[in-house]
């Protein structure tokens, strides 16, 4: 699976280095698929995972880019899940990004944000908070827009502090600019990856705020729709958290995978492939993702 990190070597830690949870320019991050892997090697990366929000679009410069670099690129995206508490992702990896199936869920799905976007300046402006949907462009660039596009051109326009400021007084789940979108279920989205070709892992499960036991039940019930794996490995997840997700991935015979969740300069914290520093996604995760990829 390509070369050990070389740097790591030096120092007695022959294992690679991997990220299977990165986006870019095309929903929500800062880099470029290019900036991305080019990064990645520079980090001792191996493999490097794109999973922008509902879209593809990275997927094809991603693929161009690493044909010039050692680092294993994976074409992948990360679907937004209805969910009442919380946030329910699902990710897929080794998909088919042509699938014509997937561009048309797609296309729904973009068509409902562009919706939701309109209630959110709609909201905006009704409480006081005076924007133009220029204003949010700005901000956004080649990004598809959503909330931290709103939150930043709120703080470019001195109406809030800071962006942490305009998610928790507005723009948060519950707060008075939200606006909902259409979203698939989580049913539906593993089923998508899969009509895609692809491996379908429950992304960040601590996001859905529900009981643990009731939180059980559901990844169980969505191990029985098809679900291949579960982020267990993830820069924000603690000890007891890994050790719960990967205690069920093993009940469930999922596999347990890992990322950074790296967003660029909008998680300025993060590090590509190491998170805080110290996480670690084991190489076999690659591995197991590549053998569950239908044949």
């Amino acid at each position: 699976m390509g070369h050990v990190n070389p740097i790591l070597t030096l120092i007695g830690l022959d294992f690679y280095v991997i990220d299977l949870h990165v986006h870019s320019i095309y929903s929500d991050g800062t880099n470029t698929p290019s900036e991305l892997l080019e990064l990645a090697e520079q980090r001792g990366l191996t493999a490097l995972a794109l999973t922008d929000h509902d879209t593809v679009a990275g997927i094809e410069p991603l693929l161009e880019a690493a044909k010039d670099t050692a680092v294993e690129a994976v074409p992948g995206i990360e679907l937004s899940a209805a969910c009442e508490r919380g946030t329910m992702h699902i990710l897929g990896y080794f998909i088919d990004h042509t699938c014509p199936v997937l561009l048309e869920k797609m296309e729904k799905v973009r068509a409902g944000r562009e919706e939701r976007n309109r209630e959110i300046l709609k909201k905006l402006n009704k409480l006081g908070y005076v924007l133009l949907w220029s204003d949010v462009e700005d901000q956004a660039g080649e990004d598809v827009i959503g909330r931290p596009h709103f939150a930043e051109a709120l703080v470019a326009k001195g109406l809030v502090k800071t962006r942490k400021k305009a998610f928790d007084l507005l723009l948060a789940k519950g707060r008075p600019a939200y606006a909902e979108r259409y979203r698939y279920t989580a049913e539906e989205c593993i089923g998508l990856i899969h009509q895609a070709g692809g491996v379908s892992v429950l992304a960040h499960p601590a996001t859905i705020y529900m009981p643990d036991a009731q939180l059980k039940d559901l990844v169980k019930q969505l191990a029985g729709h098809g679900l291949k794996g579960i982020e267990v490995y993830y820069a924000e997840h603690n000890p007891a958290n890994r050790a719960r997700f990967s205690g069920w991935a093993k009940e469930f015979g999922l596999i347990c995978t890992g990322g950074t969740d790296y967003h660029g300069t909008n998680t300025p914290d993060l590090k590509l492939g190491t998170g805080f520093g110290q996480l670690r996604v084991p190489d076999e995760a690659f591995d197991q993702l590549k053998a569950a990829v239908p044949r």
